[in-house]
C-alpha cells in the first residue's frame, strides 16, 4: 500500500477543519497508508518581522520539514509559483508514483510565510492550489480531499463527477 504523507505547519486548531480533515484521512485508509505529520511554525517575536527575521524562521521550519521525509519519498511542496494540477493530473502523479515501485509521495504545506528555499529545491513537483489566497488551515482540508478524491479516481469510483 502506497505511503502519502502531508507535513504541515502548525496546528489546526478549528474545530469544523479538523473534522473534515479527519473525516478524509478516515476514507484515505481504504486507499493508502496516509499520515500528517504537523510541525511548530518558527515563532517570530515580532509581528513586524524583518525578512532577515523571516528567512531564518522558514530556514528552521524548513530543517524540520526535510528531517521529516520518509527516505526515497517524491516531495511535492506547495506554493505560490506552482503548477496548478486538476484532479486528475493528481491522480495521475499518484497513480505513476505507486507504480513506480518506489511509491511514497510527501506533500508539504508551508507556514504563513511560505516554504524555506532549500524545500522548493528539493521538491520534484512543486504545486499550487490556484491563484486565491486561503487560509493554512483550509488549504489542508482542501488538499486532503482532492488526495482522497485522486485516490477514488484510480480506483474507478464515482465519487469525482
Amino acid at each position: 500500500m502506497q505511503n502519502i504523507d502531508l507535513i504541515c505547519l502548525g496546528k489546526l486548531n478549528a474545530p469544523y477543519f479538523a473534522a473534515g480533515v479527519a473525516e478524509y484521512q478516515k476514507r484515505l485508509s481504504a486507499f493508502c497508508n496516509f499520515r500528517i505529520i504537523e510541525l511548530p511554525e518558527a515563532s517570530l517575536a515580532d509581528k513586524n518581522a524583518s525578512e532577515a527575521q523571516i528567512e531564518k524562521a522558514l530556514q528552521k521550519e524548513g530543517k524540520a520539514i526535510l528531517s521529516n521525509l520518509r527516505k526515497g519519498s517524491y516531495l511535492a511542496a506547495l506554493c505560490v509559483e506552482g503548477k496548478q494540477f486538476s484532479s486528475e493530473e493528481l491522480a495521475a502523479l499518484l497513480a505513476q508514483r505507486a507504480n513506480s515501485g518506489a511509491g511514497d509521495i510527501t506533500f508539504v504545506i508551508g507556514s504563513s510565510h511560505g516554504l524555506a528555499p532549500e524545500v522548493k529545491q528539493a521538491a520534484q513537483a512543486k504545486l499550487s492550489m490556484g491563484r486565491i489566497t486561503m487560509p493554512h488551515q483550509l488549504a489542508r482540508l482542501v488538499l486532503t480531499e482532492q488526495i482522497y478524491r485522486a485516490c477514488t479516481i484510480n480506483a474507478g469510483m464515482k465519487y469525482h463527477k
